[in-house]
């Protein structure tokens, strides 16, 4: 029988890719609702920007720069958010890339770069923080602790020209699995987010990327894709973030090795 799962007092929640779409999102309302956020990005001047804004909206936050792919960086990032706040007990892996095209075209150094990006990342920043970030400590103390991964519906359909993105997403989501199997015993919950389309500055990437390769207009793939979408538009990151938030909290104490949709319908898997 496992611990009691209550919440400690201003939990300690790192967040990776903070800066911008899901991720400030995210960290914003883990702020909000009384976490300690560390957030990293790769750009000096954006982490400097969002913890100057989070910090003048009242909020507790500090930050540094960090390249998720490198295991060198994510140690040091893993340090310096222990050195500043403590043990960390809220592991929010939401650093990601988009990437696709035709398979055949595909260069290996897209493929790869991907797959650390997405995938490779989100194992390092997690081992690190069960190994040196103190959760696994802290779990032993009291019973508590989370790690949500920012998955995709892509993770669990495959996606037309984003055979490397589905690939990534899709492994996310089976290391979510297996993961919450194996902390459940100690308290530490380990979930999935899957947002659908989500109105960011990755999606209008995407969207030029799908406009090129349609050989069309931007807009003319925005209205495809929110065609598809039962409730007919896209999602946003304040609701994305919103579901990352309520499984940090202790009535979502139970909820674990679980994929979970933000998509206004698009998957109903």
């Amino acid at each position: 029988m496992t611990a009691s799962t209550a919440a400690p007092e201003n939990p300690v929640a790192l967040v990776t890719g903070a800066t911008s779409g899901i991720g400030l999102a995210v960290a914003r309302d883990l702020a909000t609702r009384g976490h300690r956020v560390f957030l990293c990005a790769r750009n000096a001047d954006a982490v400097e920007e969002t913890v100057a804004k989070l910090r003048a909206e009242g909020l507790q936050a500090a930050g540094t720069t960090a390249d998720v792919r490198s295991k060198e960086q994510v140690r040091a990032l893993v340090a310096a958010a222990v050195a500043t706040y403590g043990p960390i007990t809220v592991l929010v892996n939401n650093a990601g890339r988009s990437g696709g095209g035709p398979t055949a075209e595909i260069s290996d150094e897209l493929w790869y770069d991907v797959i650390d990006t997405n995938l490779n990342s989100v194992f390092l920043l997690t081992r690190e923080v069960l190994k040196q970030g103190g959760m696994t400590q802290a779990a032993a103390a009291g019973g508590y602790g989370r790690i949500i991964n920012i998955a995709s519906t892509a993770g669990k359909q495959g996606v037309l020209l984003g055979a490397p993105y589905s690939a990534s997403k899709h492994a996310v989501v089976g290391f979510t699995k297996a993961l919450g199997k194996e902390l459940a015993p100690a308290g530490i919950t380990v979930n999935a987010v899957c947002p659908g389309y989500v109105e960011t500055p990755m999606a209008e990437r995407v969207r030029s990327g799908y406009a090129a390769a349609w050989n069309t207009t931007q807009e003319d793939v925005r209205e495809r894709f929110e065609s598809k979408i039962p409730l007919g538009r896209y999602s946003t990151p304040q609701e994305v973030a919103g579901l990352v938030g309520y499984l940090t909290t202790d009535l979502a104490a139970s909820i674990t090795a679980q994929a979970l949709n933000v998509c206004g319908g698009l998957g109903n898997f």
